[in-house]
């Protein structure tokens, strides 16, 4: 990933709205989520969440997929990962990887590790 897609994808993130839909949809993994379902989840008027969606998309976070009538939004996974491997790159000069393991905080970490 280049520097100005990685910016672009962070300034869609870095909106609260945006960020919730976003992990939502990374939730609901590949079968993606229903524009109904993701307003009703996170009690989003359609036009707000209209806007927010075309924001994700536009920045290559989500794709839409038609359903016959309706849309079906994904999370680009590849995309993710992409920008998570663009800000992890040359963690620590590559002296050590200092990545904390998924889901835990290095404080947990350190806990778990005196017991």
């Amino acid at each position: 990933m280049k520097l100005d897609e990685a910016t672009i994808a962070l300034a869609a993130l870095g909106q609260a709205t945006r960020l919730s839909v976003f992990r939502l949809l990374v939730e609901a993994g590949p079968c993606g989520r229903m524009p109904g379902e993701i307003a009703e989840a996170l009690s989003l008027p359609g036009a707000t969440l209209s806007f927010h969606l075309k924001e994700l998309a536009a920045a290559g976070l989500v794709h839409k997929e038609p359903r016959g009538r309706n849309i079906c939004y994904r999370a680009d996974f590849d995309a993710m990962n992409a920008l998570i491997g663009f800000l992890t790159d040359n963690c620590c000069g590559d002296r050590a990887r200092c990545l904390p393991a998924s889901g835990t905080s290095r404080k947990g970490t350190q806990e778990a590790d005196k017991d």
